[in-house]
């Protein structure tokens, strides 16, 4: 009898796992965070890996779309949250495979009345659990499709991080553009201002008309002032979207020529088909769904009582006695109607989350599609008027060059051109931010690989073998 209770107890805890602590040094990934750089080597095998190329440039002179969309996916935290639910849910899918463990009882007795042949009973038995109606399947199934949709979550965060990086490029290549405009027109009002000057001590102009060139160049310059804050903070939001410190930004060169990229005409019917088969908020729904599917499976399958088998041994004052037990529950008194209800209304809910999530998603197709043909015919009439401007500024300069306007003349039409080259440029900006929110609809990118996408939801064992998230 002790020989077989030590090798029972030697088999239940040979296996056992042993706790680890990991301290969290706050100061250690602070100055770990601060340390990140674009020119990492870890992060050129990274983007090595993704693009089958190899880098003999390195780091790259200037940073276009892509690079910088592989650059957030090696570096931003928000990914490594997704990873760790991911690993969180697929550890899930073990527990859930796990068959329940028997129950070993001992309870020894010691019989003060009698001597012979032995005061001892002793009656160690075992209770050993056999599931019935397919409970283990239907948790693997579920805890499978759990994990299904903390996998397509890391998708749907790749996305929002490329969605940022592209949006805080467009903020940080309208306001470099809007500052050059600004900068030059900033330039044609103070020449025109000492003109004006001279003008007006000749008697040529009023003091008003004076006052006037120089409150419209002061407030020039103040929305100068303001395309260099605006250019300053989309700076430091690029870098909070890509994971990495401002300061790994400073000599940093941008191509912003993937932004320029348009898309062909769209048909909605087509945009519809393409999200509703490729946004991985959807999938995800759908997998949701499939879980409590599972879930209402196996609570009527716990309508079936599990069978216990108790074999056991009892040695009563030197006799050997074997037993052979079975239990089961008897359902009398309930059949796990209410748990039954409860996972058949959680069914129900994820279908009607699903059929909200379908309808929205719709609906923002449509409206950025709207949106963008608007942007897009905005800026086609922007550009007719740049067009036409351009051509007046080239038949003002050659009168003033045979003097058959002054210089004050010129310089109202180069200002007026001045003005209508940055709505130009504002609807520019308009129709990009109008083609990313088309982008965000449709979960597609318009100007990055497909290739990018194809293993978007591959885990990472460390920040060193990283690859897309």
């Amino acid at each position: 009898m002790k020989r077989w209770l030590f090798i029972a107890t030697t088999l239940a805890f040979c296996g056992c796992a042993h706790y680890q602590p990991h301290r969290l040094d706050p100061e250690r990934t602070a100055e770990a965070f601060e340390s990140r750089r674009l020119g990492d080597e870890g992060l050129r095998t990274f983007l090595e890996k993704q693009s089958g190329q190899s880098l003999t440039n390195w780091p790259p002179e200037r940073w276009n779309l892509e690079q910088l969309t592989l650059a957030a996916f090696y570096y931003q935290p928000s990914l490594d949250v997704a990873r760790a639910q991911w690993a969180a849910t697929t550890a899930g899918k073990t527990t859930a495979a796990e068959r329940p463990n028997p129950t070993l009882s001992l309870a020894p007795t010691y019989n003060t009345t009698t001597i012979l042949p032995s005061p001892w009973i002793v009656t160690p038995s075992l209770d050993i659990p056999i599931e019935t109606a397919g409970k283990r399947g239907y948790r693997i199934a579920q805890a499978q499709q759990l994990s299904e949709v903390a996998r397509l979550n890391i998708a749907s965060v790749a996305w929002q991080v490329r969605s940022a990086v592209r949006r805080t490029l467009v903020r940080l290549d309208a306001a470099r553009a809007t500052e050059a405009l600004l900068r030059e027109q900033q330039n044609i009002q103070t020449d025109n201002l000492r003109v004006l000057e001279l003008q007006l001590k000749a008697g040529a102009i009023s003091a008003f008309e004076l006052t006037q060139a120089r409150m419209a160049a002061d407030n020039t310059r103040l929305a100068w002032r303001d395309a260099e804050r605006q250019s300053a903070e989309a700076r430091t939001q690029l870098a909070q979207a890509l994971g990495v410190p401002t300061l790994a930004l400073d000599g940093v060169e941008f191509t912003f020529e993937r932004l320029h990229a348009m898309p062909a005409e769209v048909r909605p019917a087509a945009a519809r088909r393409q999200a509703l088969l490729n946004r991985t908020d959807i999938l995800g729904a759908l997998a949701e769904y499939a879980s409590t599917q599972s879930a209402l499976q196996l609570e009527i399958a716990k309508q079936y009582p599990d069978i216990h088998l108790s074999p056991g041994y009892e040695y009563d004052q030197g006799d050997n006695k074997w037993s052979l037990g079975l239990s089961i529950t008897l359902p009398v008194l309930n059949h796990n109607q209410g748990a039954i209800a409860e996972a058949r209304a959680r069914r129900t809910e994820a279908a009607a989350r699903f059929n909200a999530l379908q309808a929205g998603v719709l609906a923002e197709i449509d409206l950025a599609v709207a949106g963008f043909r608007a942007a897009w015919q905005k800026q086609e009439d922007a550009n007719a008027m740049v067009v036409d401007l351009q051509r007046q500024e080239k038949s003002a300069r050659a009168m003033f060059a045979v003097g058959e306007i002054s210089k004050s003349e010129l310089a109202g039409l180069q200002l007026q051109f001045s003005t209508t080259a940055l709505a130009q440029q504002n609807a520019v900006t308009k129709v990009r931010e109008a083609a990313g929110q088309l982008e965000d609809a449709l979960q597609s990118p318009l100007g990055l690989p497909d290739s990018v996408w194809q293993n978007s939801a591959r885990p990472t064992d460390s920040n060193e073998n990283k690859s897309c998230p």
